[in-house]
């Protein structure tokens, strides 16, 4: 067993218990970044001439093949090491003796895993925003193409007014696009180092935290030595934003299950991205559309765990906080996956236009435009209203729509029906004279697109932060 303490110890653990406490089943993967945080902090201790710039030379390359080896499959982490920091400074002081020994100098295994955390989730930030740039592109793709596919939009899950697939997309394109601005926030945020903290109360070395900041591409040093080693609160923003981007995901894949349906026939999905029955020959399932929404609790439960565990923690590290890591990276791990497969199945989807249509024609619809119609030829909208939902129930008796029924029986209502009617209600006119800001007209819209694609351009010059290197 290689572990970073045991002097005051007469005993040895308990096998069980060094397994429940050790952490190098899932801390390994912060690997590359406690290399990168040690080769920083001993290029500060050579700085401020604590140890030599021999000694640093000989820890940096160290680190660096034992990174290579792991790396190669040539040297392995196994469970005999308690975390991914024994691992690397044991092997470390195997291949270059005393010098290893200095590296830790400074430095507490509190402040090291709080850096750890901090660049690993830095580089998760911007993978996850990479990721939802890919959904917000092929959103304002499909848009683009679609100005002028009418389909009935909704409310109460009941079909409402006619909207456009292009406006329908892009409630989600805004969805998406404040995701990536709350990473942005995240990122800001996280954006300093813990290192040179120290267990809690800093050290007595000389250290220049400021340089150590700025060796790893930091904003700057941490404020409060307590408050570093003990601040989760930037991992809980983030699962936080991981949560709502898969919020955001399940609407989404709730619609596409829907549209799915043999009722809407809105949608075919590919086959890459369906599934069949192991009994019932004739079915496509749409199972990454109902795995991501599923999946959400999934991500719920990280944030929540983690939210649990900070709770009733006092001042300044406990174990408690060990339990950070393996729902944070299970979340992240689940997010990026969603978003890739979600925005390759939407990439490949097909829309069943004429079918959209019908049913936007099939559902009354057009039932708000015929009221304005009457409104516009002098009758009060509550009276308009009225005559309309009898009309609406008329249509129902008959089994047809509105523009169905001849000027003779709609006059049977309301002597206000002229001829213009039939354009007034059609889906072209009651979308294309929404024009407003945010409506479903095709000019409304190609300003839309216009303008999402000038956010796109702009998606990483608008989110300096994320650049650490």
């Amino acid at each position: 067993m290689a572990q970073l303490w045991g002097g005051r110890f007469e005993g040895e653990i308990n096998e069980l218990a060094w397994k429940f406490n050790a952490s190098i089943y899932f801390d390994k993967r912060l690997i590359k970044q406690d290399v990168q945080g040690s080769k920083a902090h001993v290029t500060m201790l050579a700085k401020q001439g604590i140890i030599s710039e021999e000694e640093a030379d000989s820890i940096r390359n160290g680190l660096d093949e034992i990174l290579k080896d792991v790396q190669e499959g040539k040297l392995e982490i196994t469970d005999k090491y308690e975390d991914i920091h024994s691992f690397l400074e044991a092997n470390l002081i195997d291949r270059i003796g005393d010098a290893g020994k200095k590296m830790h100098t400074g430095r507490s295994r509190n402040d090291q895993v709080a850096l750890d955390m901090r660049l690993y989730i830095r580089e998760e930030v911007k993978s996850t925003a990479e990721a939802l740039y890919d959904i917000l592109d092929t959103l304002n793709k499909i848009m683009k193409d679609n100005l002028h596919t009418y389909m009935p939009g909704f409310t109460h899950l009941q079909k409402a007014q006619p909207v456009t697939l292009a406006h329908h997309l892009g409630a989600y394109f805004e969805m998406f696009y404040r995701d990536a601005h709350r990473l942005m926030d995240v990122f800001t945020r996280l954006n300093f180092c813990p290192l040179g903290s120290g267990a809690l109360a800093g050290t007595t070395y000389p250290l220049d935290r400021e340089y150590t900041a700025e060796l790893l591409n930091f904003t700057g040093p941490t404020a409060n030595s307590m408050d570093s080693v003990s601040d989760r609160d930037y991992l809980i923003e983030f699962l936080s934003s991981l949560s709502i981007i898969m919020m955001h995901l399940s609407r989404f894949s709730e619609e596409v299950i829907i549209w799915n349906s043999n009722e809407y026939n809105f949608v075919t999905i590919d086959d890459a991205y369906s599934t069949g029955s192991s009994i019932m020959p004739q079915k496509k399932n749409p199972d990454i559309a109902e795995l991501v929404r599923g999946k959400t609790g999934r991500v719920y439960g990280a944030l929540n765990s983690l939210l649990v565990t900070m709770k009733g923690i006092p001042l300044a590290y406990d174990k408690d906080m060990q339990e950070d890591k393996e729902v944070s990276f299970d979340a992240i791990d689940t997010v990026k996956s969603c978003l890739v497969l979600f925005t390759d199945m939407l990439r490949t989807m097909k829309f069943n236009k004429e079918q959209m249509e019908k049913s936007a024609i099939r559902g009354f619809t057009d039932a708000t435009d015929a009221a304005d119609y009457l409104v516009n030829k002098g009758v009060p909208f509550r009276d308009a209203h009225g005559i309309i939902g009898r009309i609406v129930l008329h249509c129902l008796e008959k089994e047809c729509g509105i523009s169905d029924l001849s000027i003779e029986e709609l006059k049977e209502f309301a002597p206000q029906f002229e001829e213009d009617i039939y354009d007034a209600i059609s889906l072209k006119t009651c979308v294309e004279k929404r024009l407003t800001v945010g409506a479903p007209g095709p000019k409304a819209m190609e300003k839309a697109v216009a303008r999402n694609e000038k956010r796109l351009n702009a998606y990483w010059t608008g989110m300096d932060s994320f650049k650490t290197e």
